[in-house]
Parts: structure tokens; sequence; C-alpha cells
């Protein structure tokens, strides 16, 4: 038992300071970090890729919310039940916009 003990002593004297532990340690990197990149470019502002990608955003967004919108409106405003969509009808016309809009875009706006 007595041999235990000096073994915990001398494991805890072993290193007299404190040493980093985590990332910290790491001092010996074999890589160069980065810089961190620049939140906004202007010179993005004056290139037709951001624009164009804007506006693809923009009409997709307007379509999705103007159809989607539309379809919940015809629901609540249908003179009979034969005559509404409902509550799959909604559905599948939130997951059709989805797919089409991004189907669509995806090529322009990523």
């Amino acid at each position: 038992m007595e041999g235990k003990e000096e073994d915990v002593k001398l494991g805890a004297n072993k290193f007299s300071e404190r040493q980093p532990i985590g990332t910290s340690a790491q001092t010996d990197k074999d890589y160069k970090e980065p810089p961190p990149a620049p939140l906004f470019v202007h010179g993005e502002l004056q290139s037709w890729s951001f624009w164009r990608a804007w506006i693809a955003e923009f009409v997709a967004t307007f379509l999705f919310l103007y159809v989607t919108v539309l379809t919940v409106m015809g629901v609540n405003r249908a003179p009979s039940k034969c005559a509404r969509v409902g509550i799959q009808g909604i559905a599948w016309a939130f997951g059709g916009m989805v797919f089409a809009l991004f189907y669509f875009t995806a090529g322009i706006s990523g």
C-alpha cells in the first residue's frame, strides 16, 4: 500500500508547472492556419453572379409564399368541403413548391 502512495506522489510532482489541456497543448503544428475570410467583400456587389443569385432567391421566395399562402386562403374560402384541397393539398403545395424551386434555383444561387 505504501508503494502505491509513493507512485501517486511521484506522478503528481513529475510536472511542477501546469500543462495545457486540449488544443492549446498542440504547439508544434505541421500546418499554418489560414487567415479568416472577410465577412463582406465590396467587389462582390459589382459581379453579375451575385445579382443573378440574389434575383433567383427573391423570385423563388416570392413564388413560394404566393403559391402556399393562396393555397391556404383557398382552403378557408371554399364554399364546401368538396371544393377545397384540404390538409393534404396544402402539404402537396408546400412540398411541390420546395421541390420545384430548389430544382430551378440550385444551379444559380447554390
